[in-house]
């Protein structure tokens, strides 16, 4: 059974960082792509970025800027989501996620096979 453990999250005042992390268990971490995604109140959940597992590789959704930098320590079981200059419109519940399958469409939630139970991200302005 893989799990996924999300955490970082928190109110921050507009113009601040947070560095969410997403600890996964099971001995396959480093094969698995990692997405992180959010979803707003009353909004569809959305894309933000994704990792691959082998090569590192990443990939942002285009609504979302350089301040959002995703990555991973393969050592540590875990992912990480860099935000910096968090704005209002950053307030969402963060999700990370597992891919197997290599070729799936990483932007689309359904390519995905494990969640987290997501974190709370708050930007007060």
């Amino acid at each position: 059974q893989v799990q996924l453990v999300e955490s970082g999250g928190g109110l921050v005042q507009a113009g601040g960082s947070l560095r969410l992390s997403c600890v996964v268990s099971g001995r396959t971490f480093s094969s698995y792509a990692m997405g992180w995604f959010r979803q707003a109140p009353g909004k569809e959940r959305e894309f933000v970025a994704v990792i691959t597992g082998s090569s590192g590789d990443t990939f942002h959704t285009n609504s979302v800027d350089a301040r959002f930098t995703v990555s991973r320590d393969n050592a540590k079981n875990t992912v990480y989501l860099q935000i910096t200059g968090l704005k209002s419109e950053d307030t969402a519940v963060y999700y990370c996620a597992a891919k197997v399958y290599l070729h799936s469409d990483p932007r689309r939630p359904i390519s995905y096979d494990y969640w987290g139970q997501g974190t709370q991200v708050t930007v007060s302005s």
